[in-house]
């Protein structure tokens, strides 16, 4: 059965506005940062998602890890680091209606931080806020079915893939299938299935703002268990999502130079190429200016060519 939800004013407009801050994304060659930009993006959403559930760390601290530097903290909060970052950096092994990849990306996750990572719960969990139990997960019984029911919805239905990540995160919670690292899941989840359709979703650090705006966060999820769809949810995850895009083309929305152009195309990992392959990425620019680009990035040492004319083909060195 489809998950219960309403198509409302609010998430229409956020989708029309998310839709054209992709566009606009997509137009600058945003959706495939340097890899020194997507290192400094996923060790921020590292740091935000994990945040969240307590962890005490700093986007230094975290950095230092990736970098195989010694840090001194808390060693539980450290194996976390360790573990998201593997989840991460291997986060395109990864597919949206694939429960194996699920699975497999929680038991990496949390290793060494519960027992049996990897399989869903044999036992039934509440969530506790305070001294109140927050939301009482179905029973453990139905978790297998109610999951596998999860990822046929991710698979054969036809809903937009932006509403779609943000039921499947909310659907998740309430479902709660792990003892613990639901919430990590969610998360992970809801950019797995938003990369697959839009690439700039893989270094999207929208996490952040979730980190900054925990109480609405949660605040959602309890109006959508009270009201048994996941409207509101919805709604909010929008929200985060568009402002996340608004961010990146506030500090990264401006024309490439030429060496942002040939960084660009090289991080595709093309060891050899020509003129006309590289103005296939870049087709706004003119052959003259392509040719530029490149003459430069040979004097500067960059590139290597061979050949004359529009038959010269260029090497990384």
């Amino acid at each position: 059965m489809k998950p219960p939800y309403d198509i409302t004013p609010e998430i229409l407009r956020w989708v029309s506005s998310i839709s054209e801050r992709i566009g606009e994304a997509n137009a600058l060659f945003l959706s495939k940062p340097s890899p020194q930009l997507r290192k400094q993006n996923q060790i921020k959403t590292i740091q935000s998602s994990l945040q969240i559930e307590g962890n005490t760390l700093s986007e230094e601290q975290i950095t230092a890890i990736v970098d195989n530097r010694r840090v001194i903290g808390p060693e539980k909060d450290i194996l976390e680091v360790k573990n998201a970052i593997a989840v991460y950096e291997n986060i395109d092994t990864l597919r949206m209606g694939s429960e194996k990849t699920f699975l497999t990306a929680h038991k990496t996750l949390m290793t060494g931080l519960m027992e049996n990572p990897g399989k869903y719960r044999t036992r039934g969990v509440g969530v506790v806020k305070g001294s109140q139990v927050a939301h009482l997960a179905p029973p453990a019984e139905n978790v297998p079915g109610l999951m596998k029911d999860l990822f046929r919805y991710l698979k054969e239905n036809n809903e937009l893939d932006l509403i779609k990540s943000c039921v499947f995160h909310y659907e998740l919670e309430f479902i709660h299938p792990f003892l613990d690292g639901n919430g990590r899941m969610g998360r992970l989840w809801q950019t797995v299935i938003l990369k697959e359709k839009y690439p700039i979703f893989e270094s999207l650090p929208f996490e952040t703002l979730i980190s900054k705006t925990q109480n609405d966060y949660y605040l959602a999820l309890a109006e959508s268990d009270k009201s048994g769809k996941s409207t509101v949810f919805i709604e909010y995850m929008l929200q985060i999502i568009d402002e996340a895009l608004c961010n990146l083309l506030k500090i990264h929305g401006k024309p490439m130079n030429s060496e942002d152009r040939i960084t660009y195309f090289l991080s595709f990992g093309k060891n050899q190429f020509t003129r006309k392959e590289y103005m296939e990425v870049f087709w706004t620019i003119s052959t003259a200016t392509a040719s530029r680009d490149l003459k430069k990035a040979v004097e500067n040492g960059i590139l290597k060519a061979e050949g004359v004319g529009n038959q010269t083909r260029y090497s990384v060195v």
